[in-house]
């Protein structure tokens, strides 16, 4: 199996530059918690990557099937509990310009169980998608189905 690997560096009092291949981006903490506020908290970037992991998984089915589904937009949110800081629920709502509401929910499905992090963190906490008001069900057997 591949490895993924990244490297952070100090570069202030509360920030850190992560490298990931040829790409930079800072964490730090919120001005409000002593931070200043140079990059989003390490949480916020947890969120980034399901969403990320997801919205890669799902342009790819759309394109591999040439459907008609432009305009995605994908809001990640996270809901915390503690103490000890930690998510307890996943929840991604999906919005995009189509054409076939079902093929669009099908398309979900197969994105997220192809995206290593919804299948990871589904493991720790309850991941749910949203498409259309509804939810998508993306672990029962029915949704294994493969479009042709």
């Amino acid at each position: 199996m591949a490895t993924l690997t990244v490297q952070l560096e100090q570069i202030g009092p509360s920030t850190m530059q992560a490298s990931a291949r040829t790409h930079v981006v800072l964490v730090d903490r919120p001005s409000a918690k002593g931070g200043a506020d140079r990059g989003p908290l390490g949480g916020e970037y947890l969120l980034v990557a399901l969403g990320g992991c997801f919205a890669s998984n799902l342009l790819a089915a759309i394109r591999a099937r040439d459907a008609a589904m432009t305009n995605l937009r994908i809001d990640v949110s996270g809901e915390m509990d503690g103490p000890p800081d930690r998510f307890k629920s996943f929840q991604m709502t999906v919005a995009a310009d189509h054409g076939d509401v079902e093929l669009g929910r099908r398309l979900i499905a197969i994105a997220a169980r192809a995206c290593a992090v919804t299948n990871t963190l589904r493991l720790s906490a309850p991941v749910s998608i949203m498409f259309e008001s509804a939810p998508v069900d993306f672990q029962s057997p029915e949704s294994n189905q493969v479009l042709s």
